[in-house]
């Protein structure tokens, strides 16, 4: 069930109107009712997939609860890596069997030896990175003492399988979510109607600049040798914000839904692209990922206790590991190293901290070193998304190797018409409201809010009708397949 579909639109409201009038206001009530429908939403993908949910979830729930009891250290270490090894276990086997299979038999090859090596036809489980990273950060606050184990199994299984973000994230931590889970909730207007228009502000996002961008972007990426090179930077800035509608579009319709039902989901975004430099930008990107590998991979290596050395050493695992985990793939791979020489320079000059505000906050406009710092930083972005975008590593290096032509200084040219020209107007627009907005939970979170109601409705509408106006095919949201 996607969040953009007619299907979502019916059962938001149905589950929305349970919550807060049948139930009464019962805590236990809600959160059954909330467990039952998320079954539901999850099983609408595939039902096969929900036994290894409810078995993941049956897992880590019993594994804290051992971990807890017993007071033998090396006993507690033993379910700790029980959990984590059968968690990833299964995340290894459906998402990376395929790729080190192949990667094993290419090796092998070189070397002058044949080996053929059975693939898996399996589908891989929609969400499994999401609630699998879930009951890990679970199972290792519980070993570490950060939290009590959790012993209402359905408060537990809310936790794991709340809807708005079990298949696209963002990664929840149980010390956030599980209180607010236990505690019972009023239903909040004002709460309501903010939620309402984050989820009406990550549509726009989806519907209207990130399936358009895909459209544009998909045909220049899948016919690349066919293009010059200024079209084809045209078409790696489409996906540039292709993927960050797409994804952060789910992430403001994941946190707005949550919100109607009076729980608060951890931020995912931060306006990563008016980002300073790389080390900002990954503060700004995926925010709920990036801090789980903080906590629960950099520090445990050392973080930058050790010295530069091992500082440099822990952040290109880091961000290997964060390519790897985005796809079986060594695109991802490729991906996460620039990203990781990207940000060298600052971790060597120790300037990775030097941007934590808000750019140029309060200000209409940025100085020109903040915007020369903008532009360097997206530019080095965009260039990095080509590998995550392209079908293979050859793929990428033939689509670079296009662009850096005498076709590089060209007007970009290919089809599309006036629709490219809406599409690049609606993207103008979205650009100047997210500058506008960047001091904000999400950009129109304040948006006319000293406006007379009229026209702040009217705004609202606007919306509305251009979501009808571009509503065509239902596109799946790209972070799906992670």
């Amino acid at each position: 069930m996607l969040f953009n579909s007619l299907n979502f639109a019916i059962f938001l409201p149905i589950v929305f109107i349970l919550y807060w009038f049948v139930t009464k206001r019962k805590l236990r009530q809600q959160n059954i009712l909330l467990l039952v429908s998320s079954y539901f939403f999850y099983a609408c993908w595939d039902w096969r997939f929900m036994f290894l949910l409810i078995f993941s979830t049956l897992l880590d729930y019993f594994t804290g609860i051992k971990i807890h009891e017993i007071k033998n250290q090396s006993k507690k270490f033993f379910w700790l890596w029980l959990s984590i090894g059968i968690n990833l276990g299964f995340l290894g086997v459906f998402k990376y069997y395929n790729f080190f299979a192949a990667s094993f038999a290419d090796g092998l090859y070189l070397l002058g030896l044949k080996a053929n090596f059975g693939t898996l036809q399996v589908i891989l489980p929609v969400g499994i990175s999401f609630y699998t990273f879930h009951g890990l950060s679970y199972v290792i606050d519980v070993y570490k003492n950060k939290i009590k184990p959790e012993r209402n199994f359905i408060d537990y299984s809310v936790f794991v399988s709340f809807f708005p973000l079990l298949v696209a994230g963002p990664i929840e931590r149980a010390t956030h979510l599980l209180p607010q889970i236990q505690k019972k909730r009023e239903f909040d207007y004002a709460k309501a109607v903010d939620g309402l228009r984050q989820i009406l502000w990550g549509l726009f996002k989806k519907i209207v600049i990130a399936d358009n961008c895909a459209e544009y972007a998909n045909t220049i990426f899948n016919n690349s040798t066919d293009y010059t090179g200024s079209t084809l930077v045209l078409g790696a800035v489409f996906f540039t914000f292709q993927i960050y509608c797409d994804f952060s579009g789910y992430s403001d319709i994941a946190l707005g839904t949550a919100r109607l039902f009076g729980l608060d989901l951890l931020r995912n975004f931060a306006f990563p692209y008016f980002s300073r430099d790389i080390a900002e930008f990954w503060r700004r990107w995926h925010i709920s990922l990036s801090s789980w590998f903080k906590d629960y991979l950099y520090i445990p290596l050392g973080g930058s206790k050790g010295g530069i050395w091992m500082q440099i050493r822990n952040t290109f695992i880091i961000f290997l590991v964060s390519g790897f985990w985005h796809g079986a793939n060594w695109t991802f791979i490729v991906w996460g190293f620039l990203n990781a020489l990207y940000i060298m320079p600052s971790i060597v000059f120790n300037t990775h901290r030097n941007n934590l505000d808000i750019v140029a906050k309060g200000k209409y406009l940025p100085s020109l070193k903040d915007f020369l710092s903008i532009a360097l930083t997206f530019g080095l972005t965009v260039f990095a998304w080509i590998f995550f975008r392209a079908n293979n590593v050859t793929h990428a290096l033939s689509y670079i190797s296009n662009i850096f032509t005498k076709s590089l200084f060209t007007i970009p040219s290919f089809g599309g018409g006036k629709h490219v020209i809406i599409t690049s107007f609606m993207l103008t627009l979205f650009i100047i409201t997210e500058w506008f907005g960047r001091e904000q939970l999400y950009s129109i979170a304040n948006f006319g809010n000293k406006w007379p109601r009229p026209i702040r409705w009217f705004f609202y509408l606007g919306i509305v009708a251009t979501l009808f106006l571009f509503t065509g095919k239902e596109q799946i949201f790209i972070y799906f397949q992670f």
